[in-house]
């Protein structure tokens, strides 16, 4: 059995629909006919780029290859053109590829691919969501500074069963950051925290998410004022991802413990947040951070420091389902990121939707990641601008910001 063909599909995501501006999905099949589905979470490059990309990549390493044979291709393709070295771009390439091999290894053996990697811990597994607006009921994107609405919908969402929830009123973040936080933005954020926890109780957890924002000092000066009073679950890349070293100063300074890992690629770059103390939640985004099998390592590694394993979930269908079988597989897992319930446009992309019951995912029992993607849909969505996946301000912001 060998893999002889690759499709992409650059899907874009409809207005009001949440978890990017598109998502980058790939189809590998093999000479005997079976097919397994990735998805790369690149966001540096646009999608023509992306495209070119992933086709180099697979011709280079994947096409003609033994699809059980990942660990091989891994090195190869990390040491693609002398580099060795973590890099964003081709980390997300590859682990689209690589999510796609195991789904073709679960279907050829018959076994979902929880079972391949060590098998099911967990029956259920606790899930959050961000907190998004309800248009139903004439909310916009404004809900995300606001905090009256906010708490509504943190209320809506813990009568649902989520037993955590997820906001990061201190944008926006900028090409010029870290910056101090502005003293109004240190008063939304109490306020936030206030509403939130006073609307949910003890139901919900808090996930207080910046996106490396601040410098140290200010993480600091933020995580003692703000949040320790509301003893929220986590406190969210507080600094940049480039150095943790500061960031562990941020983990010593506060009591909440700090999660990070959504921008992170490969066990080298984790190895330093563990080694030097900088968080205790792991956030790794499997279409970036080499993969499956990369992820296993770096919860394997986690393990040891006591640290414990949030996949984090800013994309489609597909590489939720890997997070699904990642997390159901290991002893250190804490809880899932989801999109609202998984319904909408993430549903539509799927012949089977994920299944979400009352604040939990349930692993599926189908061999492979168990889903298979609607490709009427996918072609249907094709995405044809030229922005990227995610984008930030470009611009200094201004004290009051």
């Amino acid at each position: 059995m060998k893999i002889t063909d690759l499709k992409i599909f650059i899907v874009g995501v409809p207005p009001r629909q949440w978890g990017g501006r598109y998502f980058t999905f790939v189809k590998l099949t093999t000479s005997n006919g079976i097919h397994g589905y990735g998805e790369c979470y690149g966001a540096t490059f646009g999608a023509k780029a992306m495209t070119a990309m992933i086709d180099d990549t697979f011709k280079r390493y994947v096409l003609g290859m033994n699809p059980f044979e990942i660990e091989a291709m891994w090195r190869k393709a990390y040491s693609s053109g002398y580099t060795q070295r973590p890099d964003a771009s081709l980390q997300g390439v590859m682990s689209g590829l690589e999510i796609a091999l195991w789904d073709i290894i679960g279907k050829a053996t018959g076994r979902p691919v929880y079972d391949l990697l060590g098998g099911r811990v967990h029956e259920k597994l606790r899930s959050y969501t961000y907190i998004y607006p309800d248009y139903s009921k004439g909310q916009d994107d404004s809900i995300f500074w606001n905090a009256e609405q906010s708490a509504e919908r943190a209320a809506h969402y813990a009568r649902l069963g989520f037993t955590g929830i997820k906001f990061d009123p201190a944008a926006p973040y900028s090409a010029f950051d870290p910056r101090q936080p502005s003293l109004e933005s240190m008063e939304l954020c109490r306020k936030f925290c206030k509403l939130i926890r006073e609307a949910v109780g003890t139901k919900a957890d808090l996930l207080f998410g910046t996106h490396g924002q601040f410098t140290t000092a200010g993480a600091i000066r933020f995580a003692n004022q703000v949040l320790e009073p509301f003893n929220p679950l986590w406190f969210e890349e507080p600094t940049p991802p480039e150095k943790p070293e500061e960031m562990a100063l941020v983990a010593r300074g506060t009591s909440v413990p700090i999660a990070t890992g959504e921008r992170l690629t490969t066990k080298y770059e984790f190895a330093r947040v563990l080694e030097c103390r900088a968080a205790s939640i792991l956030q790794m985004a499997l279409g970036r951070v080499g993969g499956i099998m990369e992820a296993k390592k770096i919860a394997g590694m986690a393990e040891a420091y006591y640290a414990q394993i949030a996949p984090h979930l800013y994309a489609g269908p597909v590489e939720a389902a890997a997070n699904i079988h990642y997390a159901a597989s290991l002893p250190n897992f804490l809880i899932l990121e989801s999109i609202e319930t998984f319904g909408g446009f993430h549903a539509q992309l799927l012949k089977k939707p994920l299944r979400w019951e009352e604040g939990y995912v349930i692993p599926p029992s189908e061999p492979g990641l168990g889903i298979e993607l609607n490709e009427e849909v996918a072609l249907a969505n094709v995405y044809q601008g030229d922005r990227l996946h995610l984008e930030m301000t470009n611009r200094p912001l201004r004290k009051e910001e």
